[in-house]
C-alpha cells in the first residue's frame, strides 16, 4: 500500500513538471508569434492551452483522490495540497502565454512590437522560458537554493518590465496609442508569468520546510504593491 502511495505522489510531481514544459513551450511559441506576426503559431498556442487546462484537471483529480483514499499527513499532506496550488499557478502561466498569442493574432499581419523595442521583448521572452524551466527543475529536485535563484530571474523580468514601461511613457515614444496599449499588456503578461513561477518556487520551499508564514508574508507584500 505504501509503495503504491509513493508512486502516486511521484505521479503528482511528474504531472507538475509536465505542466512546466507545456507552459514553457507555450510562452516560447507565443513570443515567436508575437515578434514575427505568425498567425498560425499564434492560433496553435491559443488552441493548445486546452492541454494545460486538462493537465491541471487531471492532476487535481489525482490529488483529491489521494486525500480521500490515503488521508496523508505531514510532508505527504504538504505534497498533495501544495501540488494543487502549484497546478493553479502553472495553469495561469498557460493562460498568460495564450494572452500573448492573442495580441499577436489581433495585430496580424503586422507585429505588435515596434522594431526599436523588439530587443526588450525578446529578452522578456527568453527570461520567461528560463524561469519556467527552472520552476520545473525546482519541483523535481526540491532544491531550496535553486528556488532562491529562480527569484533572481524574476528580478531580471521586473527590470525588463520597467524598461518597457518607461519607453511607453517617454515623451519621444513615437508610436500609436494602440501600440502603447499592446506593449503595456504584453509587459504585464510576461511579468505575471514570471511571478507565478516564483509562486511555484515558494510553494516548493513550503513543501520542504513547512514554513507557511514566509510564503504568505511575501505574497501579501506583492498584493500590497499591486493594489497600491
Amino acid at each position: 500500500m505504501r509503495t503504491a502511495f509513493i508512486d502516486d505522489l511521484n505521479r503528482v510531481t511528474d504531472g507538475l513538471v509536465d505542466m512546466t514544459r507545456l507552459a514553457g513551450s507555450a510562452i516560447g511559441r507565443a513570443s515567436i508569434a508575437l515578434l514575427d506576426g505568425d498567425i498560425r503559431l499564434a492560433e496553435a498556442v491559443i488552441t493548445s492551452d486546452r492541454d494545460i487546462d486538462q493537465a491541471r484537471e487531471a492532476l487535481d483529480l489525482l490529488a483529491i483522490d489521494l486525500l480521500a483514499r490515503q488521508a496523508p499527513v505531514a510532508t505527504d499532506l504538504r505534497v498533495v495540497v501544495t501540488a494543487m496550488r502549484m497546478s493553479a499557478d502553472l495553469e495561469r502561466m498557460g493562460d498568460l502565454a495564450r494572452h500573448v498569442a492573442k495580441v499577436a493574432r489581433l495585430r496580424y499581419p503586422d507585429s505588435a512590437v515596434p522594431a526599436d523595442l523588439r530587443g526588450t521583448v525578446v529578452q522578456m521572452g527568453q527570461v520567461a522560458e528560463r524561469i519556467v524551466a527552472k520552476a520545473g527543475s525546482v519541483i523535481a529536485s526540491r532544491d531550496l537554493e535553486e528556488a532562491r535563484a529562480l527569484e533572481r530571474e524574476d528580478d531580471a523580468m521586473d527590470e525588463l518590465h520597467r524598461e518597457l514601461f518607461s519607453h511607453v511613457l517617454a515623451d519621444n515614444f513615437g508610436h500609436s496609442t494602440q501600440t502603447a496599449v499592446d506593449l503595456t499588456l504584453i509587459g504585464r503578461y510576461y511579468e505575471r508569468f514570471a511571478d507565478h513561477a516564483v509562486s511555484v518556487a515558494r510553494r516548493v520551499t513550503f513543501l520542504v520546510t513547512g514554513d507557511y508564514d514566509t510564503v504568505v508574508d511575501r505574497e501579501d507584500e506583492e498584493d500590497a504593491v499591486l493594489t497600491s
